[in-house]
Formats: structure tokens, C-alpha cells, sequence
């Protein structure tokens, strides 16, 4: 399967389209859910198998606590805490995020100073308030200036539209996420802290001689869950953050808006037990393949293949005869020297009117700066393209 890119020099797009074949049969099984938000993706190959407002905006509840777990996953892998570091239960950890509080608590005491290997099984298992107060309070000084710093770290890792205002999830006016961003931060902890994530999976957790269940439902049932974590707010209803494992293959699941807890884990299981039977995969291109060409300013070279770094892998409908289309989408001309390896574009694969796979793109060699005559010749082009544009703008807008 190849794809034939059409190269545009002055755009941020270039097309290629590849299509597979359609199968025969009937078309793939479909999937309703009651739930008004909700995502499924498929973590290797990173194919959106299922979505329904997918980035709609919405509060989070409890699901915030995994940006808050990020946060803390990231400080002990940039060596500033480790799991004996010791944090204070202050009177606002205690009072606010206690059992008097109204919400989930781990029962932490006041004033006393717990070991975070234990705060953090307290905020994962039991989805304790206390616990996320007292580490954003002992990580930025206050729970305010943890809020942004929860922003903006997930800026960094590609969460493009989520606020963050508080360690908890408390409804606060702007604290919003879609489920989009939640199934990345989800699989962007599965695959940055593997070793810290196992946490997510533990049943239950004891502290103040009160044992408590962990309150992801899908743990408890026979589909491979092994995380992440459920929320409800009035505002948003229940939600669900999840992942399973089958046959060496790993599902991302998000559903929010849901009106009970009963819904929550039916409607959870059944997108998740849906996504392992009604999909096969299909490799497109192996690694290090080239996907496309880019132009390039001002090089050796003219161009630069555009290669991914792991195989290229779509999750299809089982018995589809959906057209699958891939468009390669870089900034260019890309303007020597270009280094190989260099992130310089992203492979984008519908399936439908669905976006199956955003993956990254790298440039597959090196391509230096050119001679000065060579600098001087796409000079001379780039003057000349620019005058024929503004030119044709002209005449477009006379029309």
C-alpha cells in the first residue's frame, strides 16, 4: 500500500491519499453509547477506533487527579521527589478534602507528614482529596499555583485544550477537558512511567486503619482493565478513564456525562468489549518506510523523504468497505539544513469522515545547506512563487 504525494511548497499540506480496498461483507457491527462524551483508541498504533463528542469541553471531576498524577509521576523521573519524600496534611488538606468535606478521602490526619508512596495510593486508589491538596500544596505552595502548573504541563504533552484550576477536580468555572485530551494523558502515562503506573491497577488500599475498594469498576471485571480513574461532579455526571490489555493489545477508553455509577461501568465495558471484537489491524507502512517527500529551501538536495519511526498501524472495522485515506501535512518548504531524524510532519489517516491515526513524521536522511548558486536559485523561485500568489490573490479578489 503506497501513497502518491502531490508536494505543495507554499502550504502547511501535503496530500497523499492512499486507499485501501474494500473488503466484502457486511459493514462493520456499529456502536451507540449513552454517554454524550466518549473515545476509544487503540494505544499502539494510536487509531481512533470510537468517538462521540470527543472535544466537547466538560469538567472533569476526579479525572483531573491523573494531570495531578502526572505532576507528581514526573518530579519523582526528574529526580526532585522520591517516594519517601514526606508531605504535610495542613488544616486546608484536612478539612476541605477530609471525609467533612463531602468527597473521596483517604482519612489522612491532620497535621501529620505522610511518605508520598502512600499520598500516592491515597490519590490513585481511594481518589482522595486530601492526598491531591496536600501534594499540590507541598509541590507549587498552594493549590492555586498548582492549577497552572497542571496547565501547563499539559501544554507540554499535547493536552491542546484542557484548563486545569485544582488538584482535586472540585467544580471551579474554568476547569475544563475534552476526552480527547484525557485519552492521551492517559496513554502518555502508560507510556512514560510504566513502572509508577502499576499503581492504577491495585484493588485497595488501607490507611487509617480504613480500607478502601479502588473505585475504577473495570478492575473488577474479566477484560484486561488495569487503570486509570473515574470522576462525577453534579455538573458533569460520571465519568470514566480507563485501559484494558487483550492478547498483547491496549485499549484507552474515556466516557463523561453519564447519570449513574451503574451506567458509568455498563457503558464502560461495553465500548471497551466492543473495540477488542470488532477491529483488525492492517499495517500500512513499516518503519522507517518512506511515507512522502518534502521540498526543501536552500538544501543539497531538493527534497527530504518522510519516514515514521515504529510501523504504521490502522485499526479497521471488521468487514468494512469504509475508504481509508492518509494525507502527509508538514510546514514546507523545510529550510536546510535538515537534520535525519527531525520531527517535521505528521501522517493523518481517515477512516471516513473519522480520524483514524495522527502520527508523527521524521525526516529519513540529512540534507545540508546547498552552494550559494543553489541558496540563490530557490531564492529567486521563492521571490517569483510569492509575486504569482499575491498576484492570483488580486485577481481572486476581483472575482
Amino acid at each position: 500500500m503506497r501513497a502518491t504525494i502531490l508536494d505543495a511548497t507554499r502550504t502547511a499540506l501535503v496530500c497523499g491519499v492512499l486507499v485501501l480496498s474494500a473488503w466484502g461483507g457486511a459493514r462493520a457491527q456499529s456502536f451507540q453509547t449513552a454517554a454524550p462524551h466518549a473515545i476509544l483508541i487503540d494505544a499502539d498504533s494510536g487509531s481512533v477506533l470510537f468517538e462521540k463528542g470527543a472535544d466537547d469541553l466538560f469538567s472533569p471531576a476526579s479525572m483531573a487527579k491523573l494531570m495531578t498524577t502526572e505532576i507528581v509521576f514526573n518530579e519523582i523521573r526528574q529526580g526532585r521527589l522520591t517516594m519517601d519524600s514526606e508531605f504535610q496534611i495542613t488544616e486546608d488538606a484536612w478539612r476541605r478534602g477530609g471525609a467533612g468535606g463531602g468527597g473521596s478521602s483517604m482519612f489522612a490526619q491532620l497535621n501529620s507528614r505522610i511518605k508520598l508512596s502512600d499520598l500516592l495510593r491515597g490519590l490513585i486508589v481511594q481518589s482522595g482529596n486530601d492526598a491531591a491538596i496536600a501534594i499540590g500544596e507541598g509541590i507549587a505552595g498552594s493549590e492555586e499555583n498548582f492549577g497552572r502548573m497542571m496547565t501547563a504541563r499539559a501544554k507540554e504533552i499535547g493536552l491542546t485544550r484542557s484548563t486545569f484550576r485544582n488538584a482535586t477536580g472540585y467544580a471551579a468555572p474554568d476547569q475544563k477537558v475534552t476526552a480527547r485530551d484525557l485519552a492521551k494523558l492517559a496513554l502518555h502515562l502508560i507510556e512514560t512511567y510504566p513502572d509508577l503506573y502499576k499503581i492504577f491497577s491495585e484493588r485497595e488500599f488501607t490507611w487509617n486503619k480504613i480500607k478502601q475498594q479502588n473505585r475504577n469498576p473495570l478492575l473488577g471485571l474479566d477484560i484486561g482493565a488495569d487503570g486509570l480513574k473515574t470522576g462525577y461532579l453534579e455538573e458533569s455526571g460520571y465519568g470514566l478513564t480507563g485501559s484494558a490489555v487483550q492478547n498483547g493489545q491496549r485499549l484507552i477508553m474515556v466516557v463523561s456525562g453519564l447519570k449513574t455509577a451503574r451506567d458509568r461501568a455498563s457503558e464502560s465495558r461495553k465500548l471497551v468489549e466492543w473495540g477488542f471484537r470488532a477491529f483488525e489491524a492492517r499495517q500500512v507502512f513499516t518503519a522507517g518506510e518512506t511515507v512522502a517527500e518534502a521540498s526543501v529551501y536552500g538544501g543539497a538536495q531538493g527534497s527530504v523523504p518522510l519516514v515514521a519511526k515504529k510501523p504504521v498501524r490502522v485499526l479497521l472495522p471488521r468487514g468494512t468497505g469504509d475508504r481509508i485515506t492518509a494525507k502527509a501535512v508538514y510546514d514546507g518548504p523545510l529550510v536546510a539544513p535538515v537534520e535525519e531524524g527531525q520531527a517535521v510532519g505528521r501522517l493523518r489517516i481517515m477512516r471516513g469522515d473519522t480520524q483514524a491515526l495522527d502520527q508523527p513524521l521524521y525526516a529519513g536522511a540529512s540534507v545540508p545547506a546547498g552552494s550559494i548558486t543553489q541558496r540563490a536559485l530557490d531564492a529567486a523561485l521563492e521571490v517569483g512563487t510569492g509575486l504569482f500568489r499575491r498576484a492570483f490573490e488580486k485577481v481572486g479578489a476581483k472575482s
